[in-house]
């Protein structure tokens, strides 16, 4: 088999494969590498899948929205065979908890309504009769376990915003393997089990990649996908310096904590962007409720090697799920809370780098610090289309790409995910975005 490419997509993560689904379909010859040996084993594996519209930016939301009619329609995306086990979407519905500290959510009505994103204002009392065993009270600011004024309820919120067009996928594995099938109908080959250790170049631009085998891949056109292990391909290829946003591995876990009694949170439950306790919530399988971290100031963020961290979970995960106690009194927090640990791939402000680089030939889809799941069909398209306009001779740097989302009327310019971006002060700072 020739090793030679017009394009090499590093990561089989989710974005890694909708990236070589769309270069695939461009009529490029693509191969997708990734050092598991299965598609989707790596960060995605263990995403917690929410698909929302909401976001703390206006182009985050418009792109989050884009996205959506595909999860509806996931087999018509794939243009998936009839008999195909697909990964299944679930809508839900999300609350986002409003209080003093996040303006009572008016920024997210503004963008909403400019783009057409649905959504109600939910009082408590709307709140107990969607949602009977969640208690609409404030504990703002979250704490830690250990502060004497933990648990301690400050009347109730003025209201939620709820948004109806949010759910999730219950197998993020399954979603990927998806994607990648469609992409090797497509005609993408993907080597998998395989580690990268240099970006090669030749004449100033990108050449390919070598293998920790020996095995070199090349071509001229080459995409960092590769999750928290982003900024390790940044730099072997040499480009941090030409970066103004930079991307590190941070470690996170989520808790699964069993419904409370004589609920079915896994049929009746919805998902949440909850600030107010510090966190997020949703239903997961085997009717738990999935219980995770929107980083409050008081917890401190850790920041590792991602081929040497902590994969136990820890006292975090209980942390969050007494947090989550708060918000449902009847649930049960076992001595041993249950739960899993993975790494997000965080940009500097939480917004993705969907970029060129300063090496021609050598792009990143990075930074995409836990909330770019949802995106995966988009940001594969957006790829595509950037590097058309690059490899034609356009110098996106100085006239910045913009990017025409699909299903809506709205441009996108791409100078919001620009690697030499100032740090977007609209941003949540957080999981949310």
């Amino acid at each position: 088999m020739s090793d030679d490419f017009d394009a090499i997509v590093i990561g089989a993560g989710i974005i890694g494969c909708a990236t070589a689904y769309e270069l695939a379909k461009s009529g490029r010859r693509t191969v997708c590498v990734d050092k598991n040996t299965v598609a989707g084993a790596g960060s995605t594996a263990n995403s917690c899948a929410i698909i929302r519209t909401h976001y703390s930016t206006m182009d985050g939301a418009a792109l989050a929205k884009s996205n959506y009619p595909y999860w509806e329609d996931w087999a018509g995306y794939l243009g998936a065979l009839k008999d195909e086990v697909l990964a299944r979407y679930r809508e839900t519905g999300c609350f986002y908890t409003c209080f003093e500290k996040n303006n009572y959510g008016v920024k997210l009505e503004v963008i909403a309504n400019a783009i057409g994103i649905p959504y109600e204002v939910m009082t408590p009392a709307k709140i107990r009769a969607r949602l009977p065993i969640m208690n609409p009270g404030h504990f703002h600011p979250p704490k830690a376990a250990d502060d004497p004024a933990f648990g301690t309820q400050n009347g109730e919120m003025r209201y939620c915003l709820y948004f109806p067009k949010a759910g999730y996928i219950s197998d993020p594995m399954l979603a990927t393997q998806n994607i990648q099938a469609a992409a090797r109908r497509a005609g993408a080959i993907f080597v998998l089990g395989e580690r990268v250790v240099s970006v090669d170049q030749k004449d100033g631009r990108t050449a390919g990649v070598t293998l920790e085998s020996g095995r070199r891949l090349r071509a001229p056109v080459v995409v960092n996908v590769a999750g928290p292990h982003s900024y390790k391909i940044n730099e072997m290829a040499g480009v941090t310096g030409g970066m103004n946003i930079h991307t590190r591995a941070l470690r996170v876990e989520v808790a699964h904590v069993p419904s409370p009694a004589g609920f079915d949170f896994e049929k009746d439950g919805s998902i949440c962007s909850d600030a107010d306790i510090g966190g997020y919530w949703r239903p997961e399988v085997g009717n738990k409720i999935l219980i995770g971290s929107e980083e409050p100031e008081c917890d401190p963020l850790e920041w590792v090697d991602p081929d040497q961290w902590n994969r136990n979970v820890t006292e975090q995960a209980r942390l969050q799920a007494l947090r989550g106690a708060q918000r449902f009194p009847t649930m049960g927090v076992p001595n041993s809370v249950q739960g899993i640990a993975d790494l997000y791939d965080a940009s500097d402000d939480w917004i993705p780098i969907y970029d060129k680089s300063d090496l021609p030939g050598f792009y990143m889809a990075v930074g995409t610090s836990g909330n770019q799941f949802k995106n995966a069909p988009v940001v594969g398209m957006m790829m595509r289309a950037l590097i058309d306009y690059c490899e034609g001779g356009a110098d996106h740097d100085a006239e910045p790409f913009g990017f025409p989302l699909p299903n809506m009327d709205y441009v996108l310019n791409m100078r919001f995910c620009s690697r030499r971006r100032e740090i977007n002060r609209e941003s949540s700072f957080s999981v949310v975005g």
